[in-house]
């Protein structure tokens, strides 16, 4: 099998964990509440991401990161902007808006488009044009109808689309980069767990291992999804993966919709509809340009 073909299927394996395992296994812990579980996402995380550091040796890319200044400040603004779209995901799964964060992710790689174009003077095809113009429009159809404007949405996708761009800016490995976000996140995290624990608020404690392992899970649960599309983007390239990428909102959108009976108003639907005729759009062109 060469190098595309396996792209393709770690990429598609990755873009499923996010679009329905990631889903299924957060919403089953739901029950701790979000705010513990954005904690233990970010303790095991961290471990998880410390432990693949150490395996593979990176520790000489670490440090080669941590003497650049310029990469320091800009991650850590990337940690406060990974932190606020792991915070937001959670709490559309534990509130039933996992719908209004498939929104985010459908219109992501579009808005992607057009930071690279802002940012970066990534050239802009008609089709791709016509993608941002029809995303921008169901944006605004829906500010005009208030009641049914996925925030959780428009804020996962803004966070992780400037995520990405200032990502893009200092080119770094992922997974150190990723390390070095989680240690700028891991103080709060453990000063939060901490008064959890004073206010004997929390879930996971020595009384109960089961459940303490199945919170630690939060951190493969980060880690592997993330590794395996960056593996397959690496193998098949970006253009492709994109393409592939589609399977995470789709995947949270039908669980949503079929699985949690989650309410979907009429001027939601007319949306999805624009963003999926977008999402065609966009696809049709990175098709003919791969």
């Amino acid at each position: 099998m060469g190098n595309f073909n396996k792209g393709i299927i770690i990429t598609s394996l990755g873009s499923f964990w996010w679009g329905v395992i990631g889903v299924l296994y957060f919403e089953f812990i739901s029950f701790v509440g979000h705010i513990e579980i954005i904690i233990h996402r970010c303790i095991w995380t961290s471990l998880i991401l410390l432990c693949t550091t150490i395996y593979f040796s990176k520790f000489n890319i670490f440090f080669k990161i941590l003497k650049n200044k310029k990469n320091l400040i800009i991650l850590f603004i990337t940690s406060f902007l990974i932190f606020i779209n792991w915070s937001v995901w959670i709490y559309a799964v534990v509130t039933n808006k996992i719908i209004d964060a498939s929104f985010g992710y459908f219109i992501f790689p579009i808005l992607s488009v057009f930071f690279g174009f802002l940012f970066f003077n990534e050239e802009l095809s008609k089709k791709k044009i016509i993608s941002i113009i029809i995303i921008i429009f169901s944006i605004l159809y829906l500010l005009f109808n208030f009641n049914s404007f996925p925030f959780v949405g428009l804020i996962v996708a803004l966070s992780w689309s400037i995520y990405n761009v200032l990502r893009k800016k200092i080119n770094i490995d992922a997974e150190i980069g990723l390390l070095i976000e989680s240690l700028f996140i891991l103080p709060f995290a453990l000063f939060s767990f901490y008064l959890l624990v004073q206010s004997n608020s929390n879930f996971f404690e020595l009384s109960n291992p089961s459940l303490m392992l199945i919170l630690m899970i939060a951190g493969p649960m980060t880690v592997i999804p993330l590794f395996l599309y960056l593996k397959g983007v690496e193998l098949s390239g970006l253009g492709p993966a994109g393409m592939i990428f589609f399977i995470t909102p789709t995947g949270q959108f039908l669980l949503g919709f079929f699985y949690y009976n989650e309410s979907f108003s009429m001027d939601k639907f007319l949306s999805f509809i624009l963003i999926w005729i977008a999402v065609s759009i966009y696809l049709k062109d990175l098709y003919e340009n791969n």
